[in-house]
């Protein structure tokens, strides 16, 4: 992640800026980008994550002083190749990147229609940036004719009331429209490439094409349009297929993909939209709640280990397996889900099916037929909770292991073995 601020340069802070600085203490803002909102859309009921990205707490830090650090982000190796990649691309007037552009978008080649590259004031703050890249966006996208190359443009999207800079590549803009191209060091192999890698890209790509569609349609007074299949065709709008350019091959010569995220923007749009927004995430965390990681003037922590742990605890998680490969965070909260026994350890699918069970024993317990859930429906537990859920759970589970029993040939199984059979095969 970069990191910057979100607050204009100058300009006063709003109080919900306020609020989400003081959650993060002194330390530098890590910004919102479009790998981190790619991960948060994938998992928008985690009310952590979204308030974490919200303040730009560094998670990884923060992972580190609870005492369980992951090894998240990219390789090192693997930056510095897309680095060096990327300036080969870029030098000597983005020569070499010229090449994939003519083939798939028909920059033309003659010096009668140059390519103009505007100044995007890389220097200056996100907000002064993104103001400079709007004007210059809007400037390329009056003149149909003409062909424009924004390197390195900064985009905002507001995302559960907190805006989010982003910086794609480059866009590439003619004919009053816009295309988002993508730089990646992984190869191109005989015409194909690692599908994983394409789809992560593709994710982070439909991420920049719906900050450029809420762009053009705010500039043009207009509403999104409620189908994310549709592009509206306003000036400055994006096109819904990215063009990934990548080394081709073993060699540093580049190569160009051309690639549809409409269903990934879909899946953002949908998933971005059922955020929670961070002010009620807000009013809900209890006094005294800060993330605070920086260290007093004798270099002590100013926040202890219990207490930063229960400024964790007191933000409601959602977490699955996943989590371990797209959150800092995910080693922490599965640890806490292991200590609580709760069922979301073992996976989005088997939390689902679980119903109203909440923690693996009292599934094996209903499993087993051991459980009170399963004495009747519609009882009322001692919290006053109705049980239906858990008797239905119980229900489906005892049916499952009975069927898996009579397949066995056996009459009866362990509550061990027939809890692992019912969840799936997961100890």
């Amino acid at each position: 992640m970069n990191v910057s601020t979100n607050v204009p340069l100058g300009g006063p802070a709003e109080p919900l800026a306020l609020r989400l600085a003081e959650l993060r203490g002194p330390a530098p803002q890590r910004s919102l980008n479009a790998r981190s909102l790619a991960a948060l859309a994938a998992n928008p009921g985690c009310h952590r994550r979204a308030v974490l990205d919200a303040a730009g707490v560094d998670k990884s830090a923060l992972a580190a002083r609870l005492g369980r650090p992951a090894p998240f982000g990219q390789s090192p190796f693997a930056i510095a190749r897309g680095l060096v990649f990327e300036s080969r691309l870029k030098a000597d007037d983005h020569a070499a990147l010229l090449e994939p552009l003519r083939a798939h978008l028909g920059v033309p080649a003659d010096d009668r229609t140059p390519l103009l590259v505007p100044d995007l004031l890389h220097r200056s703050g996100p907000a002064v940036r993104a103001d400079r890249t709007a004007e210059a966006l809007a400037l390329a996208a009056a003149d149909p004719d003409a062909w424009t190359l924004l390197d390195h443009p900064m985009l905002r999207l507001a995302v559960a009331g907190s805006t989010a800079y982003l910086e794609p590549d480059a866009l590439v803009v003619h004919g009053g429209r816009c295309t988002v191209v993508e730089i990646k060091s992984f190869p191109v192999l005989d015409g194909s490439a690692d599908p994983a890698k394409v789809g992560a890209a593709a994710r982070q790509a439909a991420v920049y094409v719906l900050a450029l569609q809420h762009a053009a349609a705010a500039a043009a007074g207009l509403p999104l349009s409620d189908d994310p299949y549709t592009e509206q065709r306003l000036p400055g709008s994006p096109r819904t297929t990215v063009l990934l350019v990548c080394p081709k091959d073993f060699g540093n010569r580049p190569t160009a993909v051309a690639v549809d995220v409409r269903r990934e923007l879909a899946t953002t749009r949908r998933q971005l939209s059922r955020m929670t927004g961070i002010g009620r995430l807000l009013e809900a965390l209890p006094p005294g709640t800060d993330f605070d990681l920086a260290a007093d003037q004798d270099g002590a922590p100013a926040r202890s280990t219990e207490q930063l742990t229960a400024s964790v605890e007191a933000v409601p998680a959602a977490y699955s397996p996943d989590c371990l490969s797209t959150c800092e965070l995910g080693f922490h909260c599965r640890a806490r889900a292991r200590c609580d026994d709760r069922v979301e350890q073992l996976g989005r699918g088997v939390r689902g099916e679980l119903g109203a069970l909440r923690t693996v024993t009292e599934a094996l317990a209903a499993a087993a037929g051991t459980s009170g859930a399963d004495s009747g429906g519609g009882e009322v537990s001692e919290d006053g909770e109705d049980s239906d859920g858990a008797y239905e759970a119980a229900q489906r589970l005892a049916y499952a292991a009975a069927l898996r029993a009579e397949a066995l040939g056996t009459k009866t199984l362990g509550t061990e073995v027939l809890g692992t059979e019912a969840l799936g095969g997961t100890a």
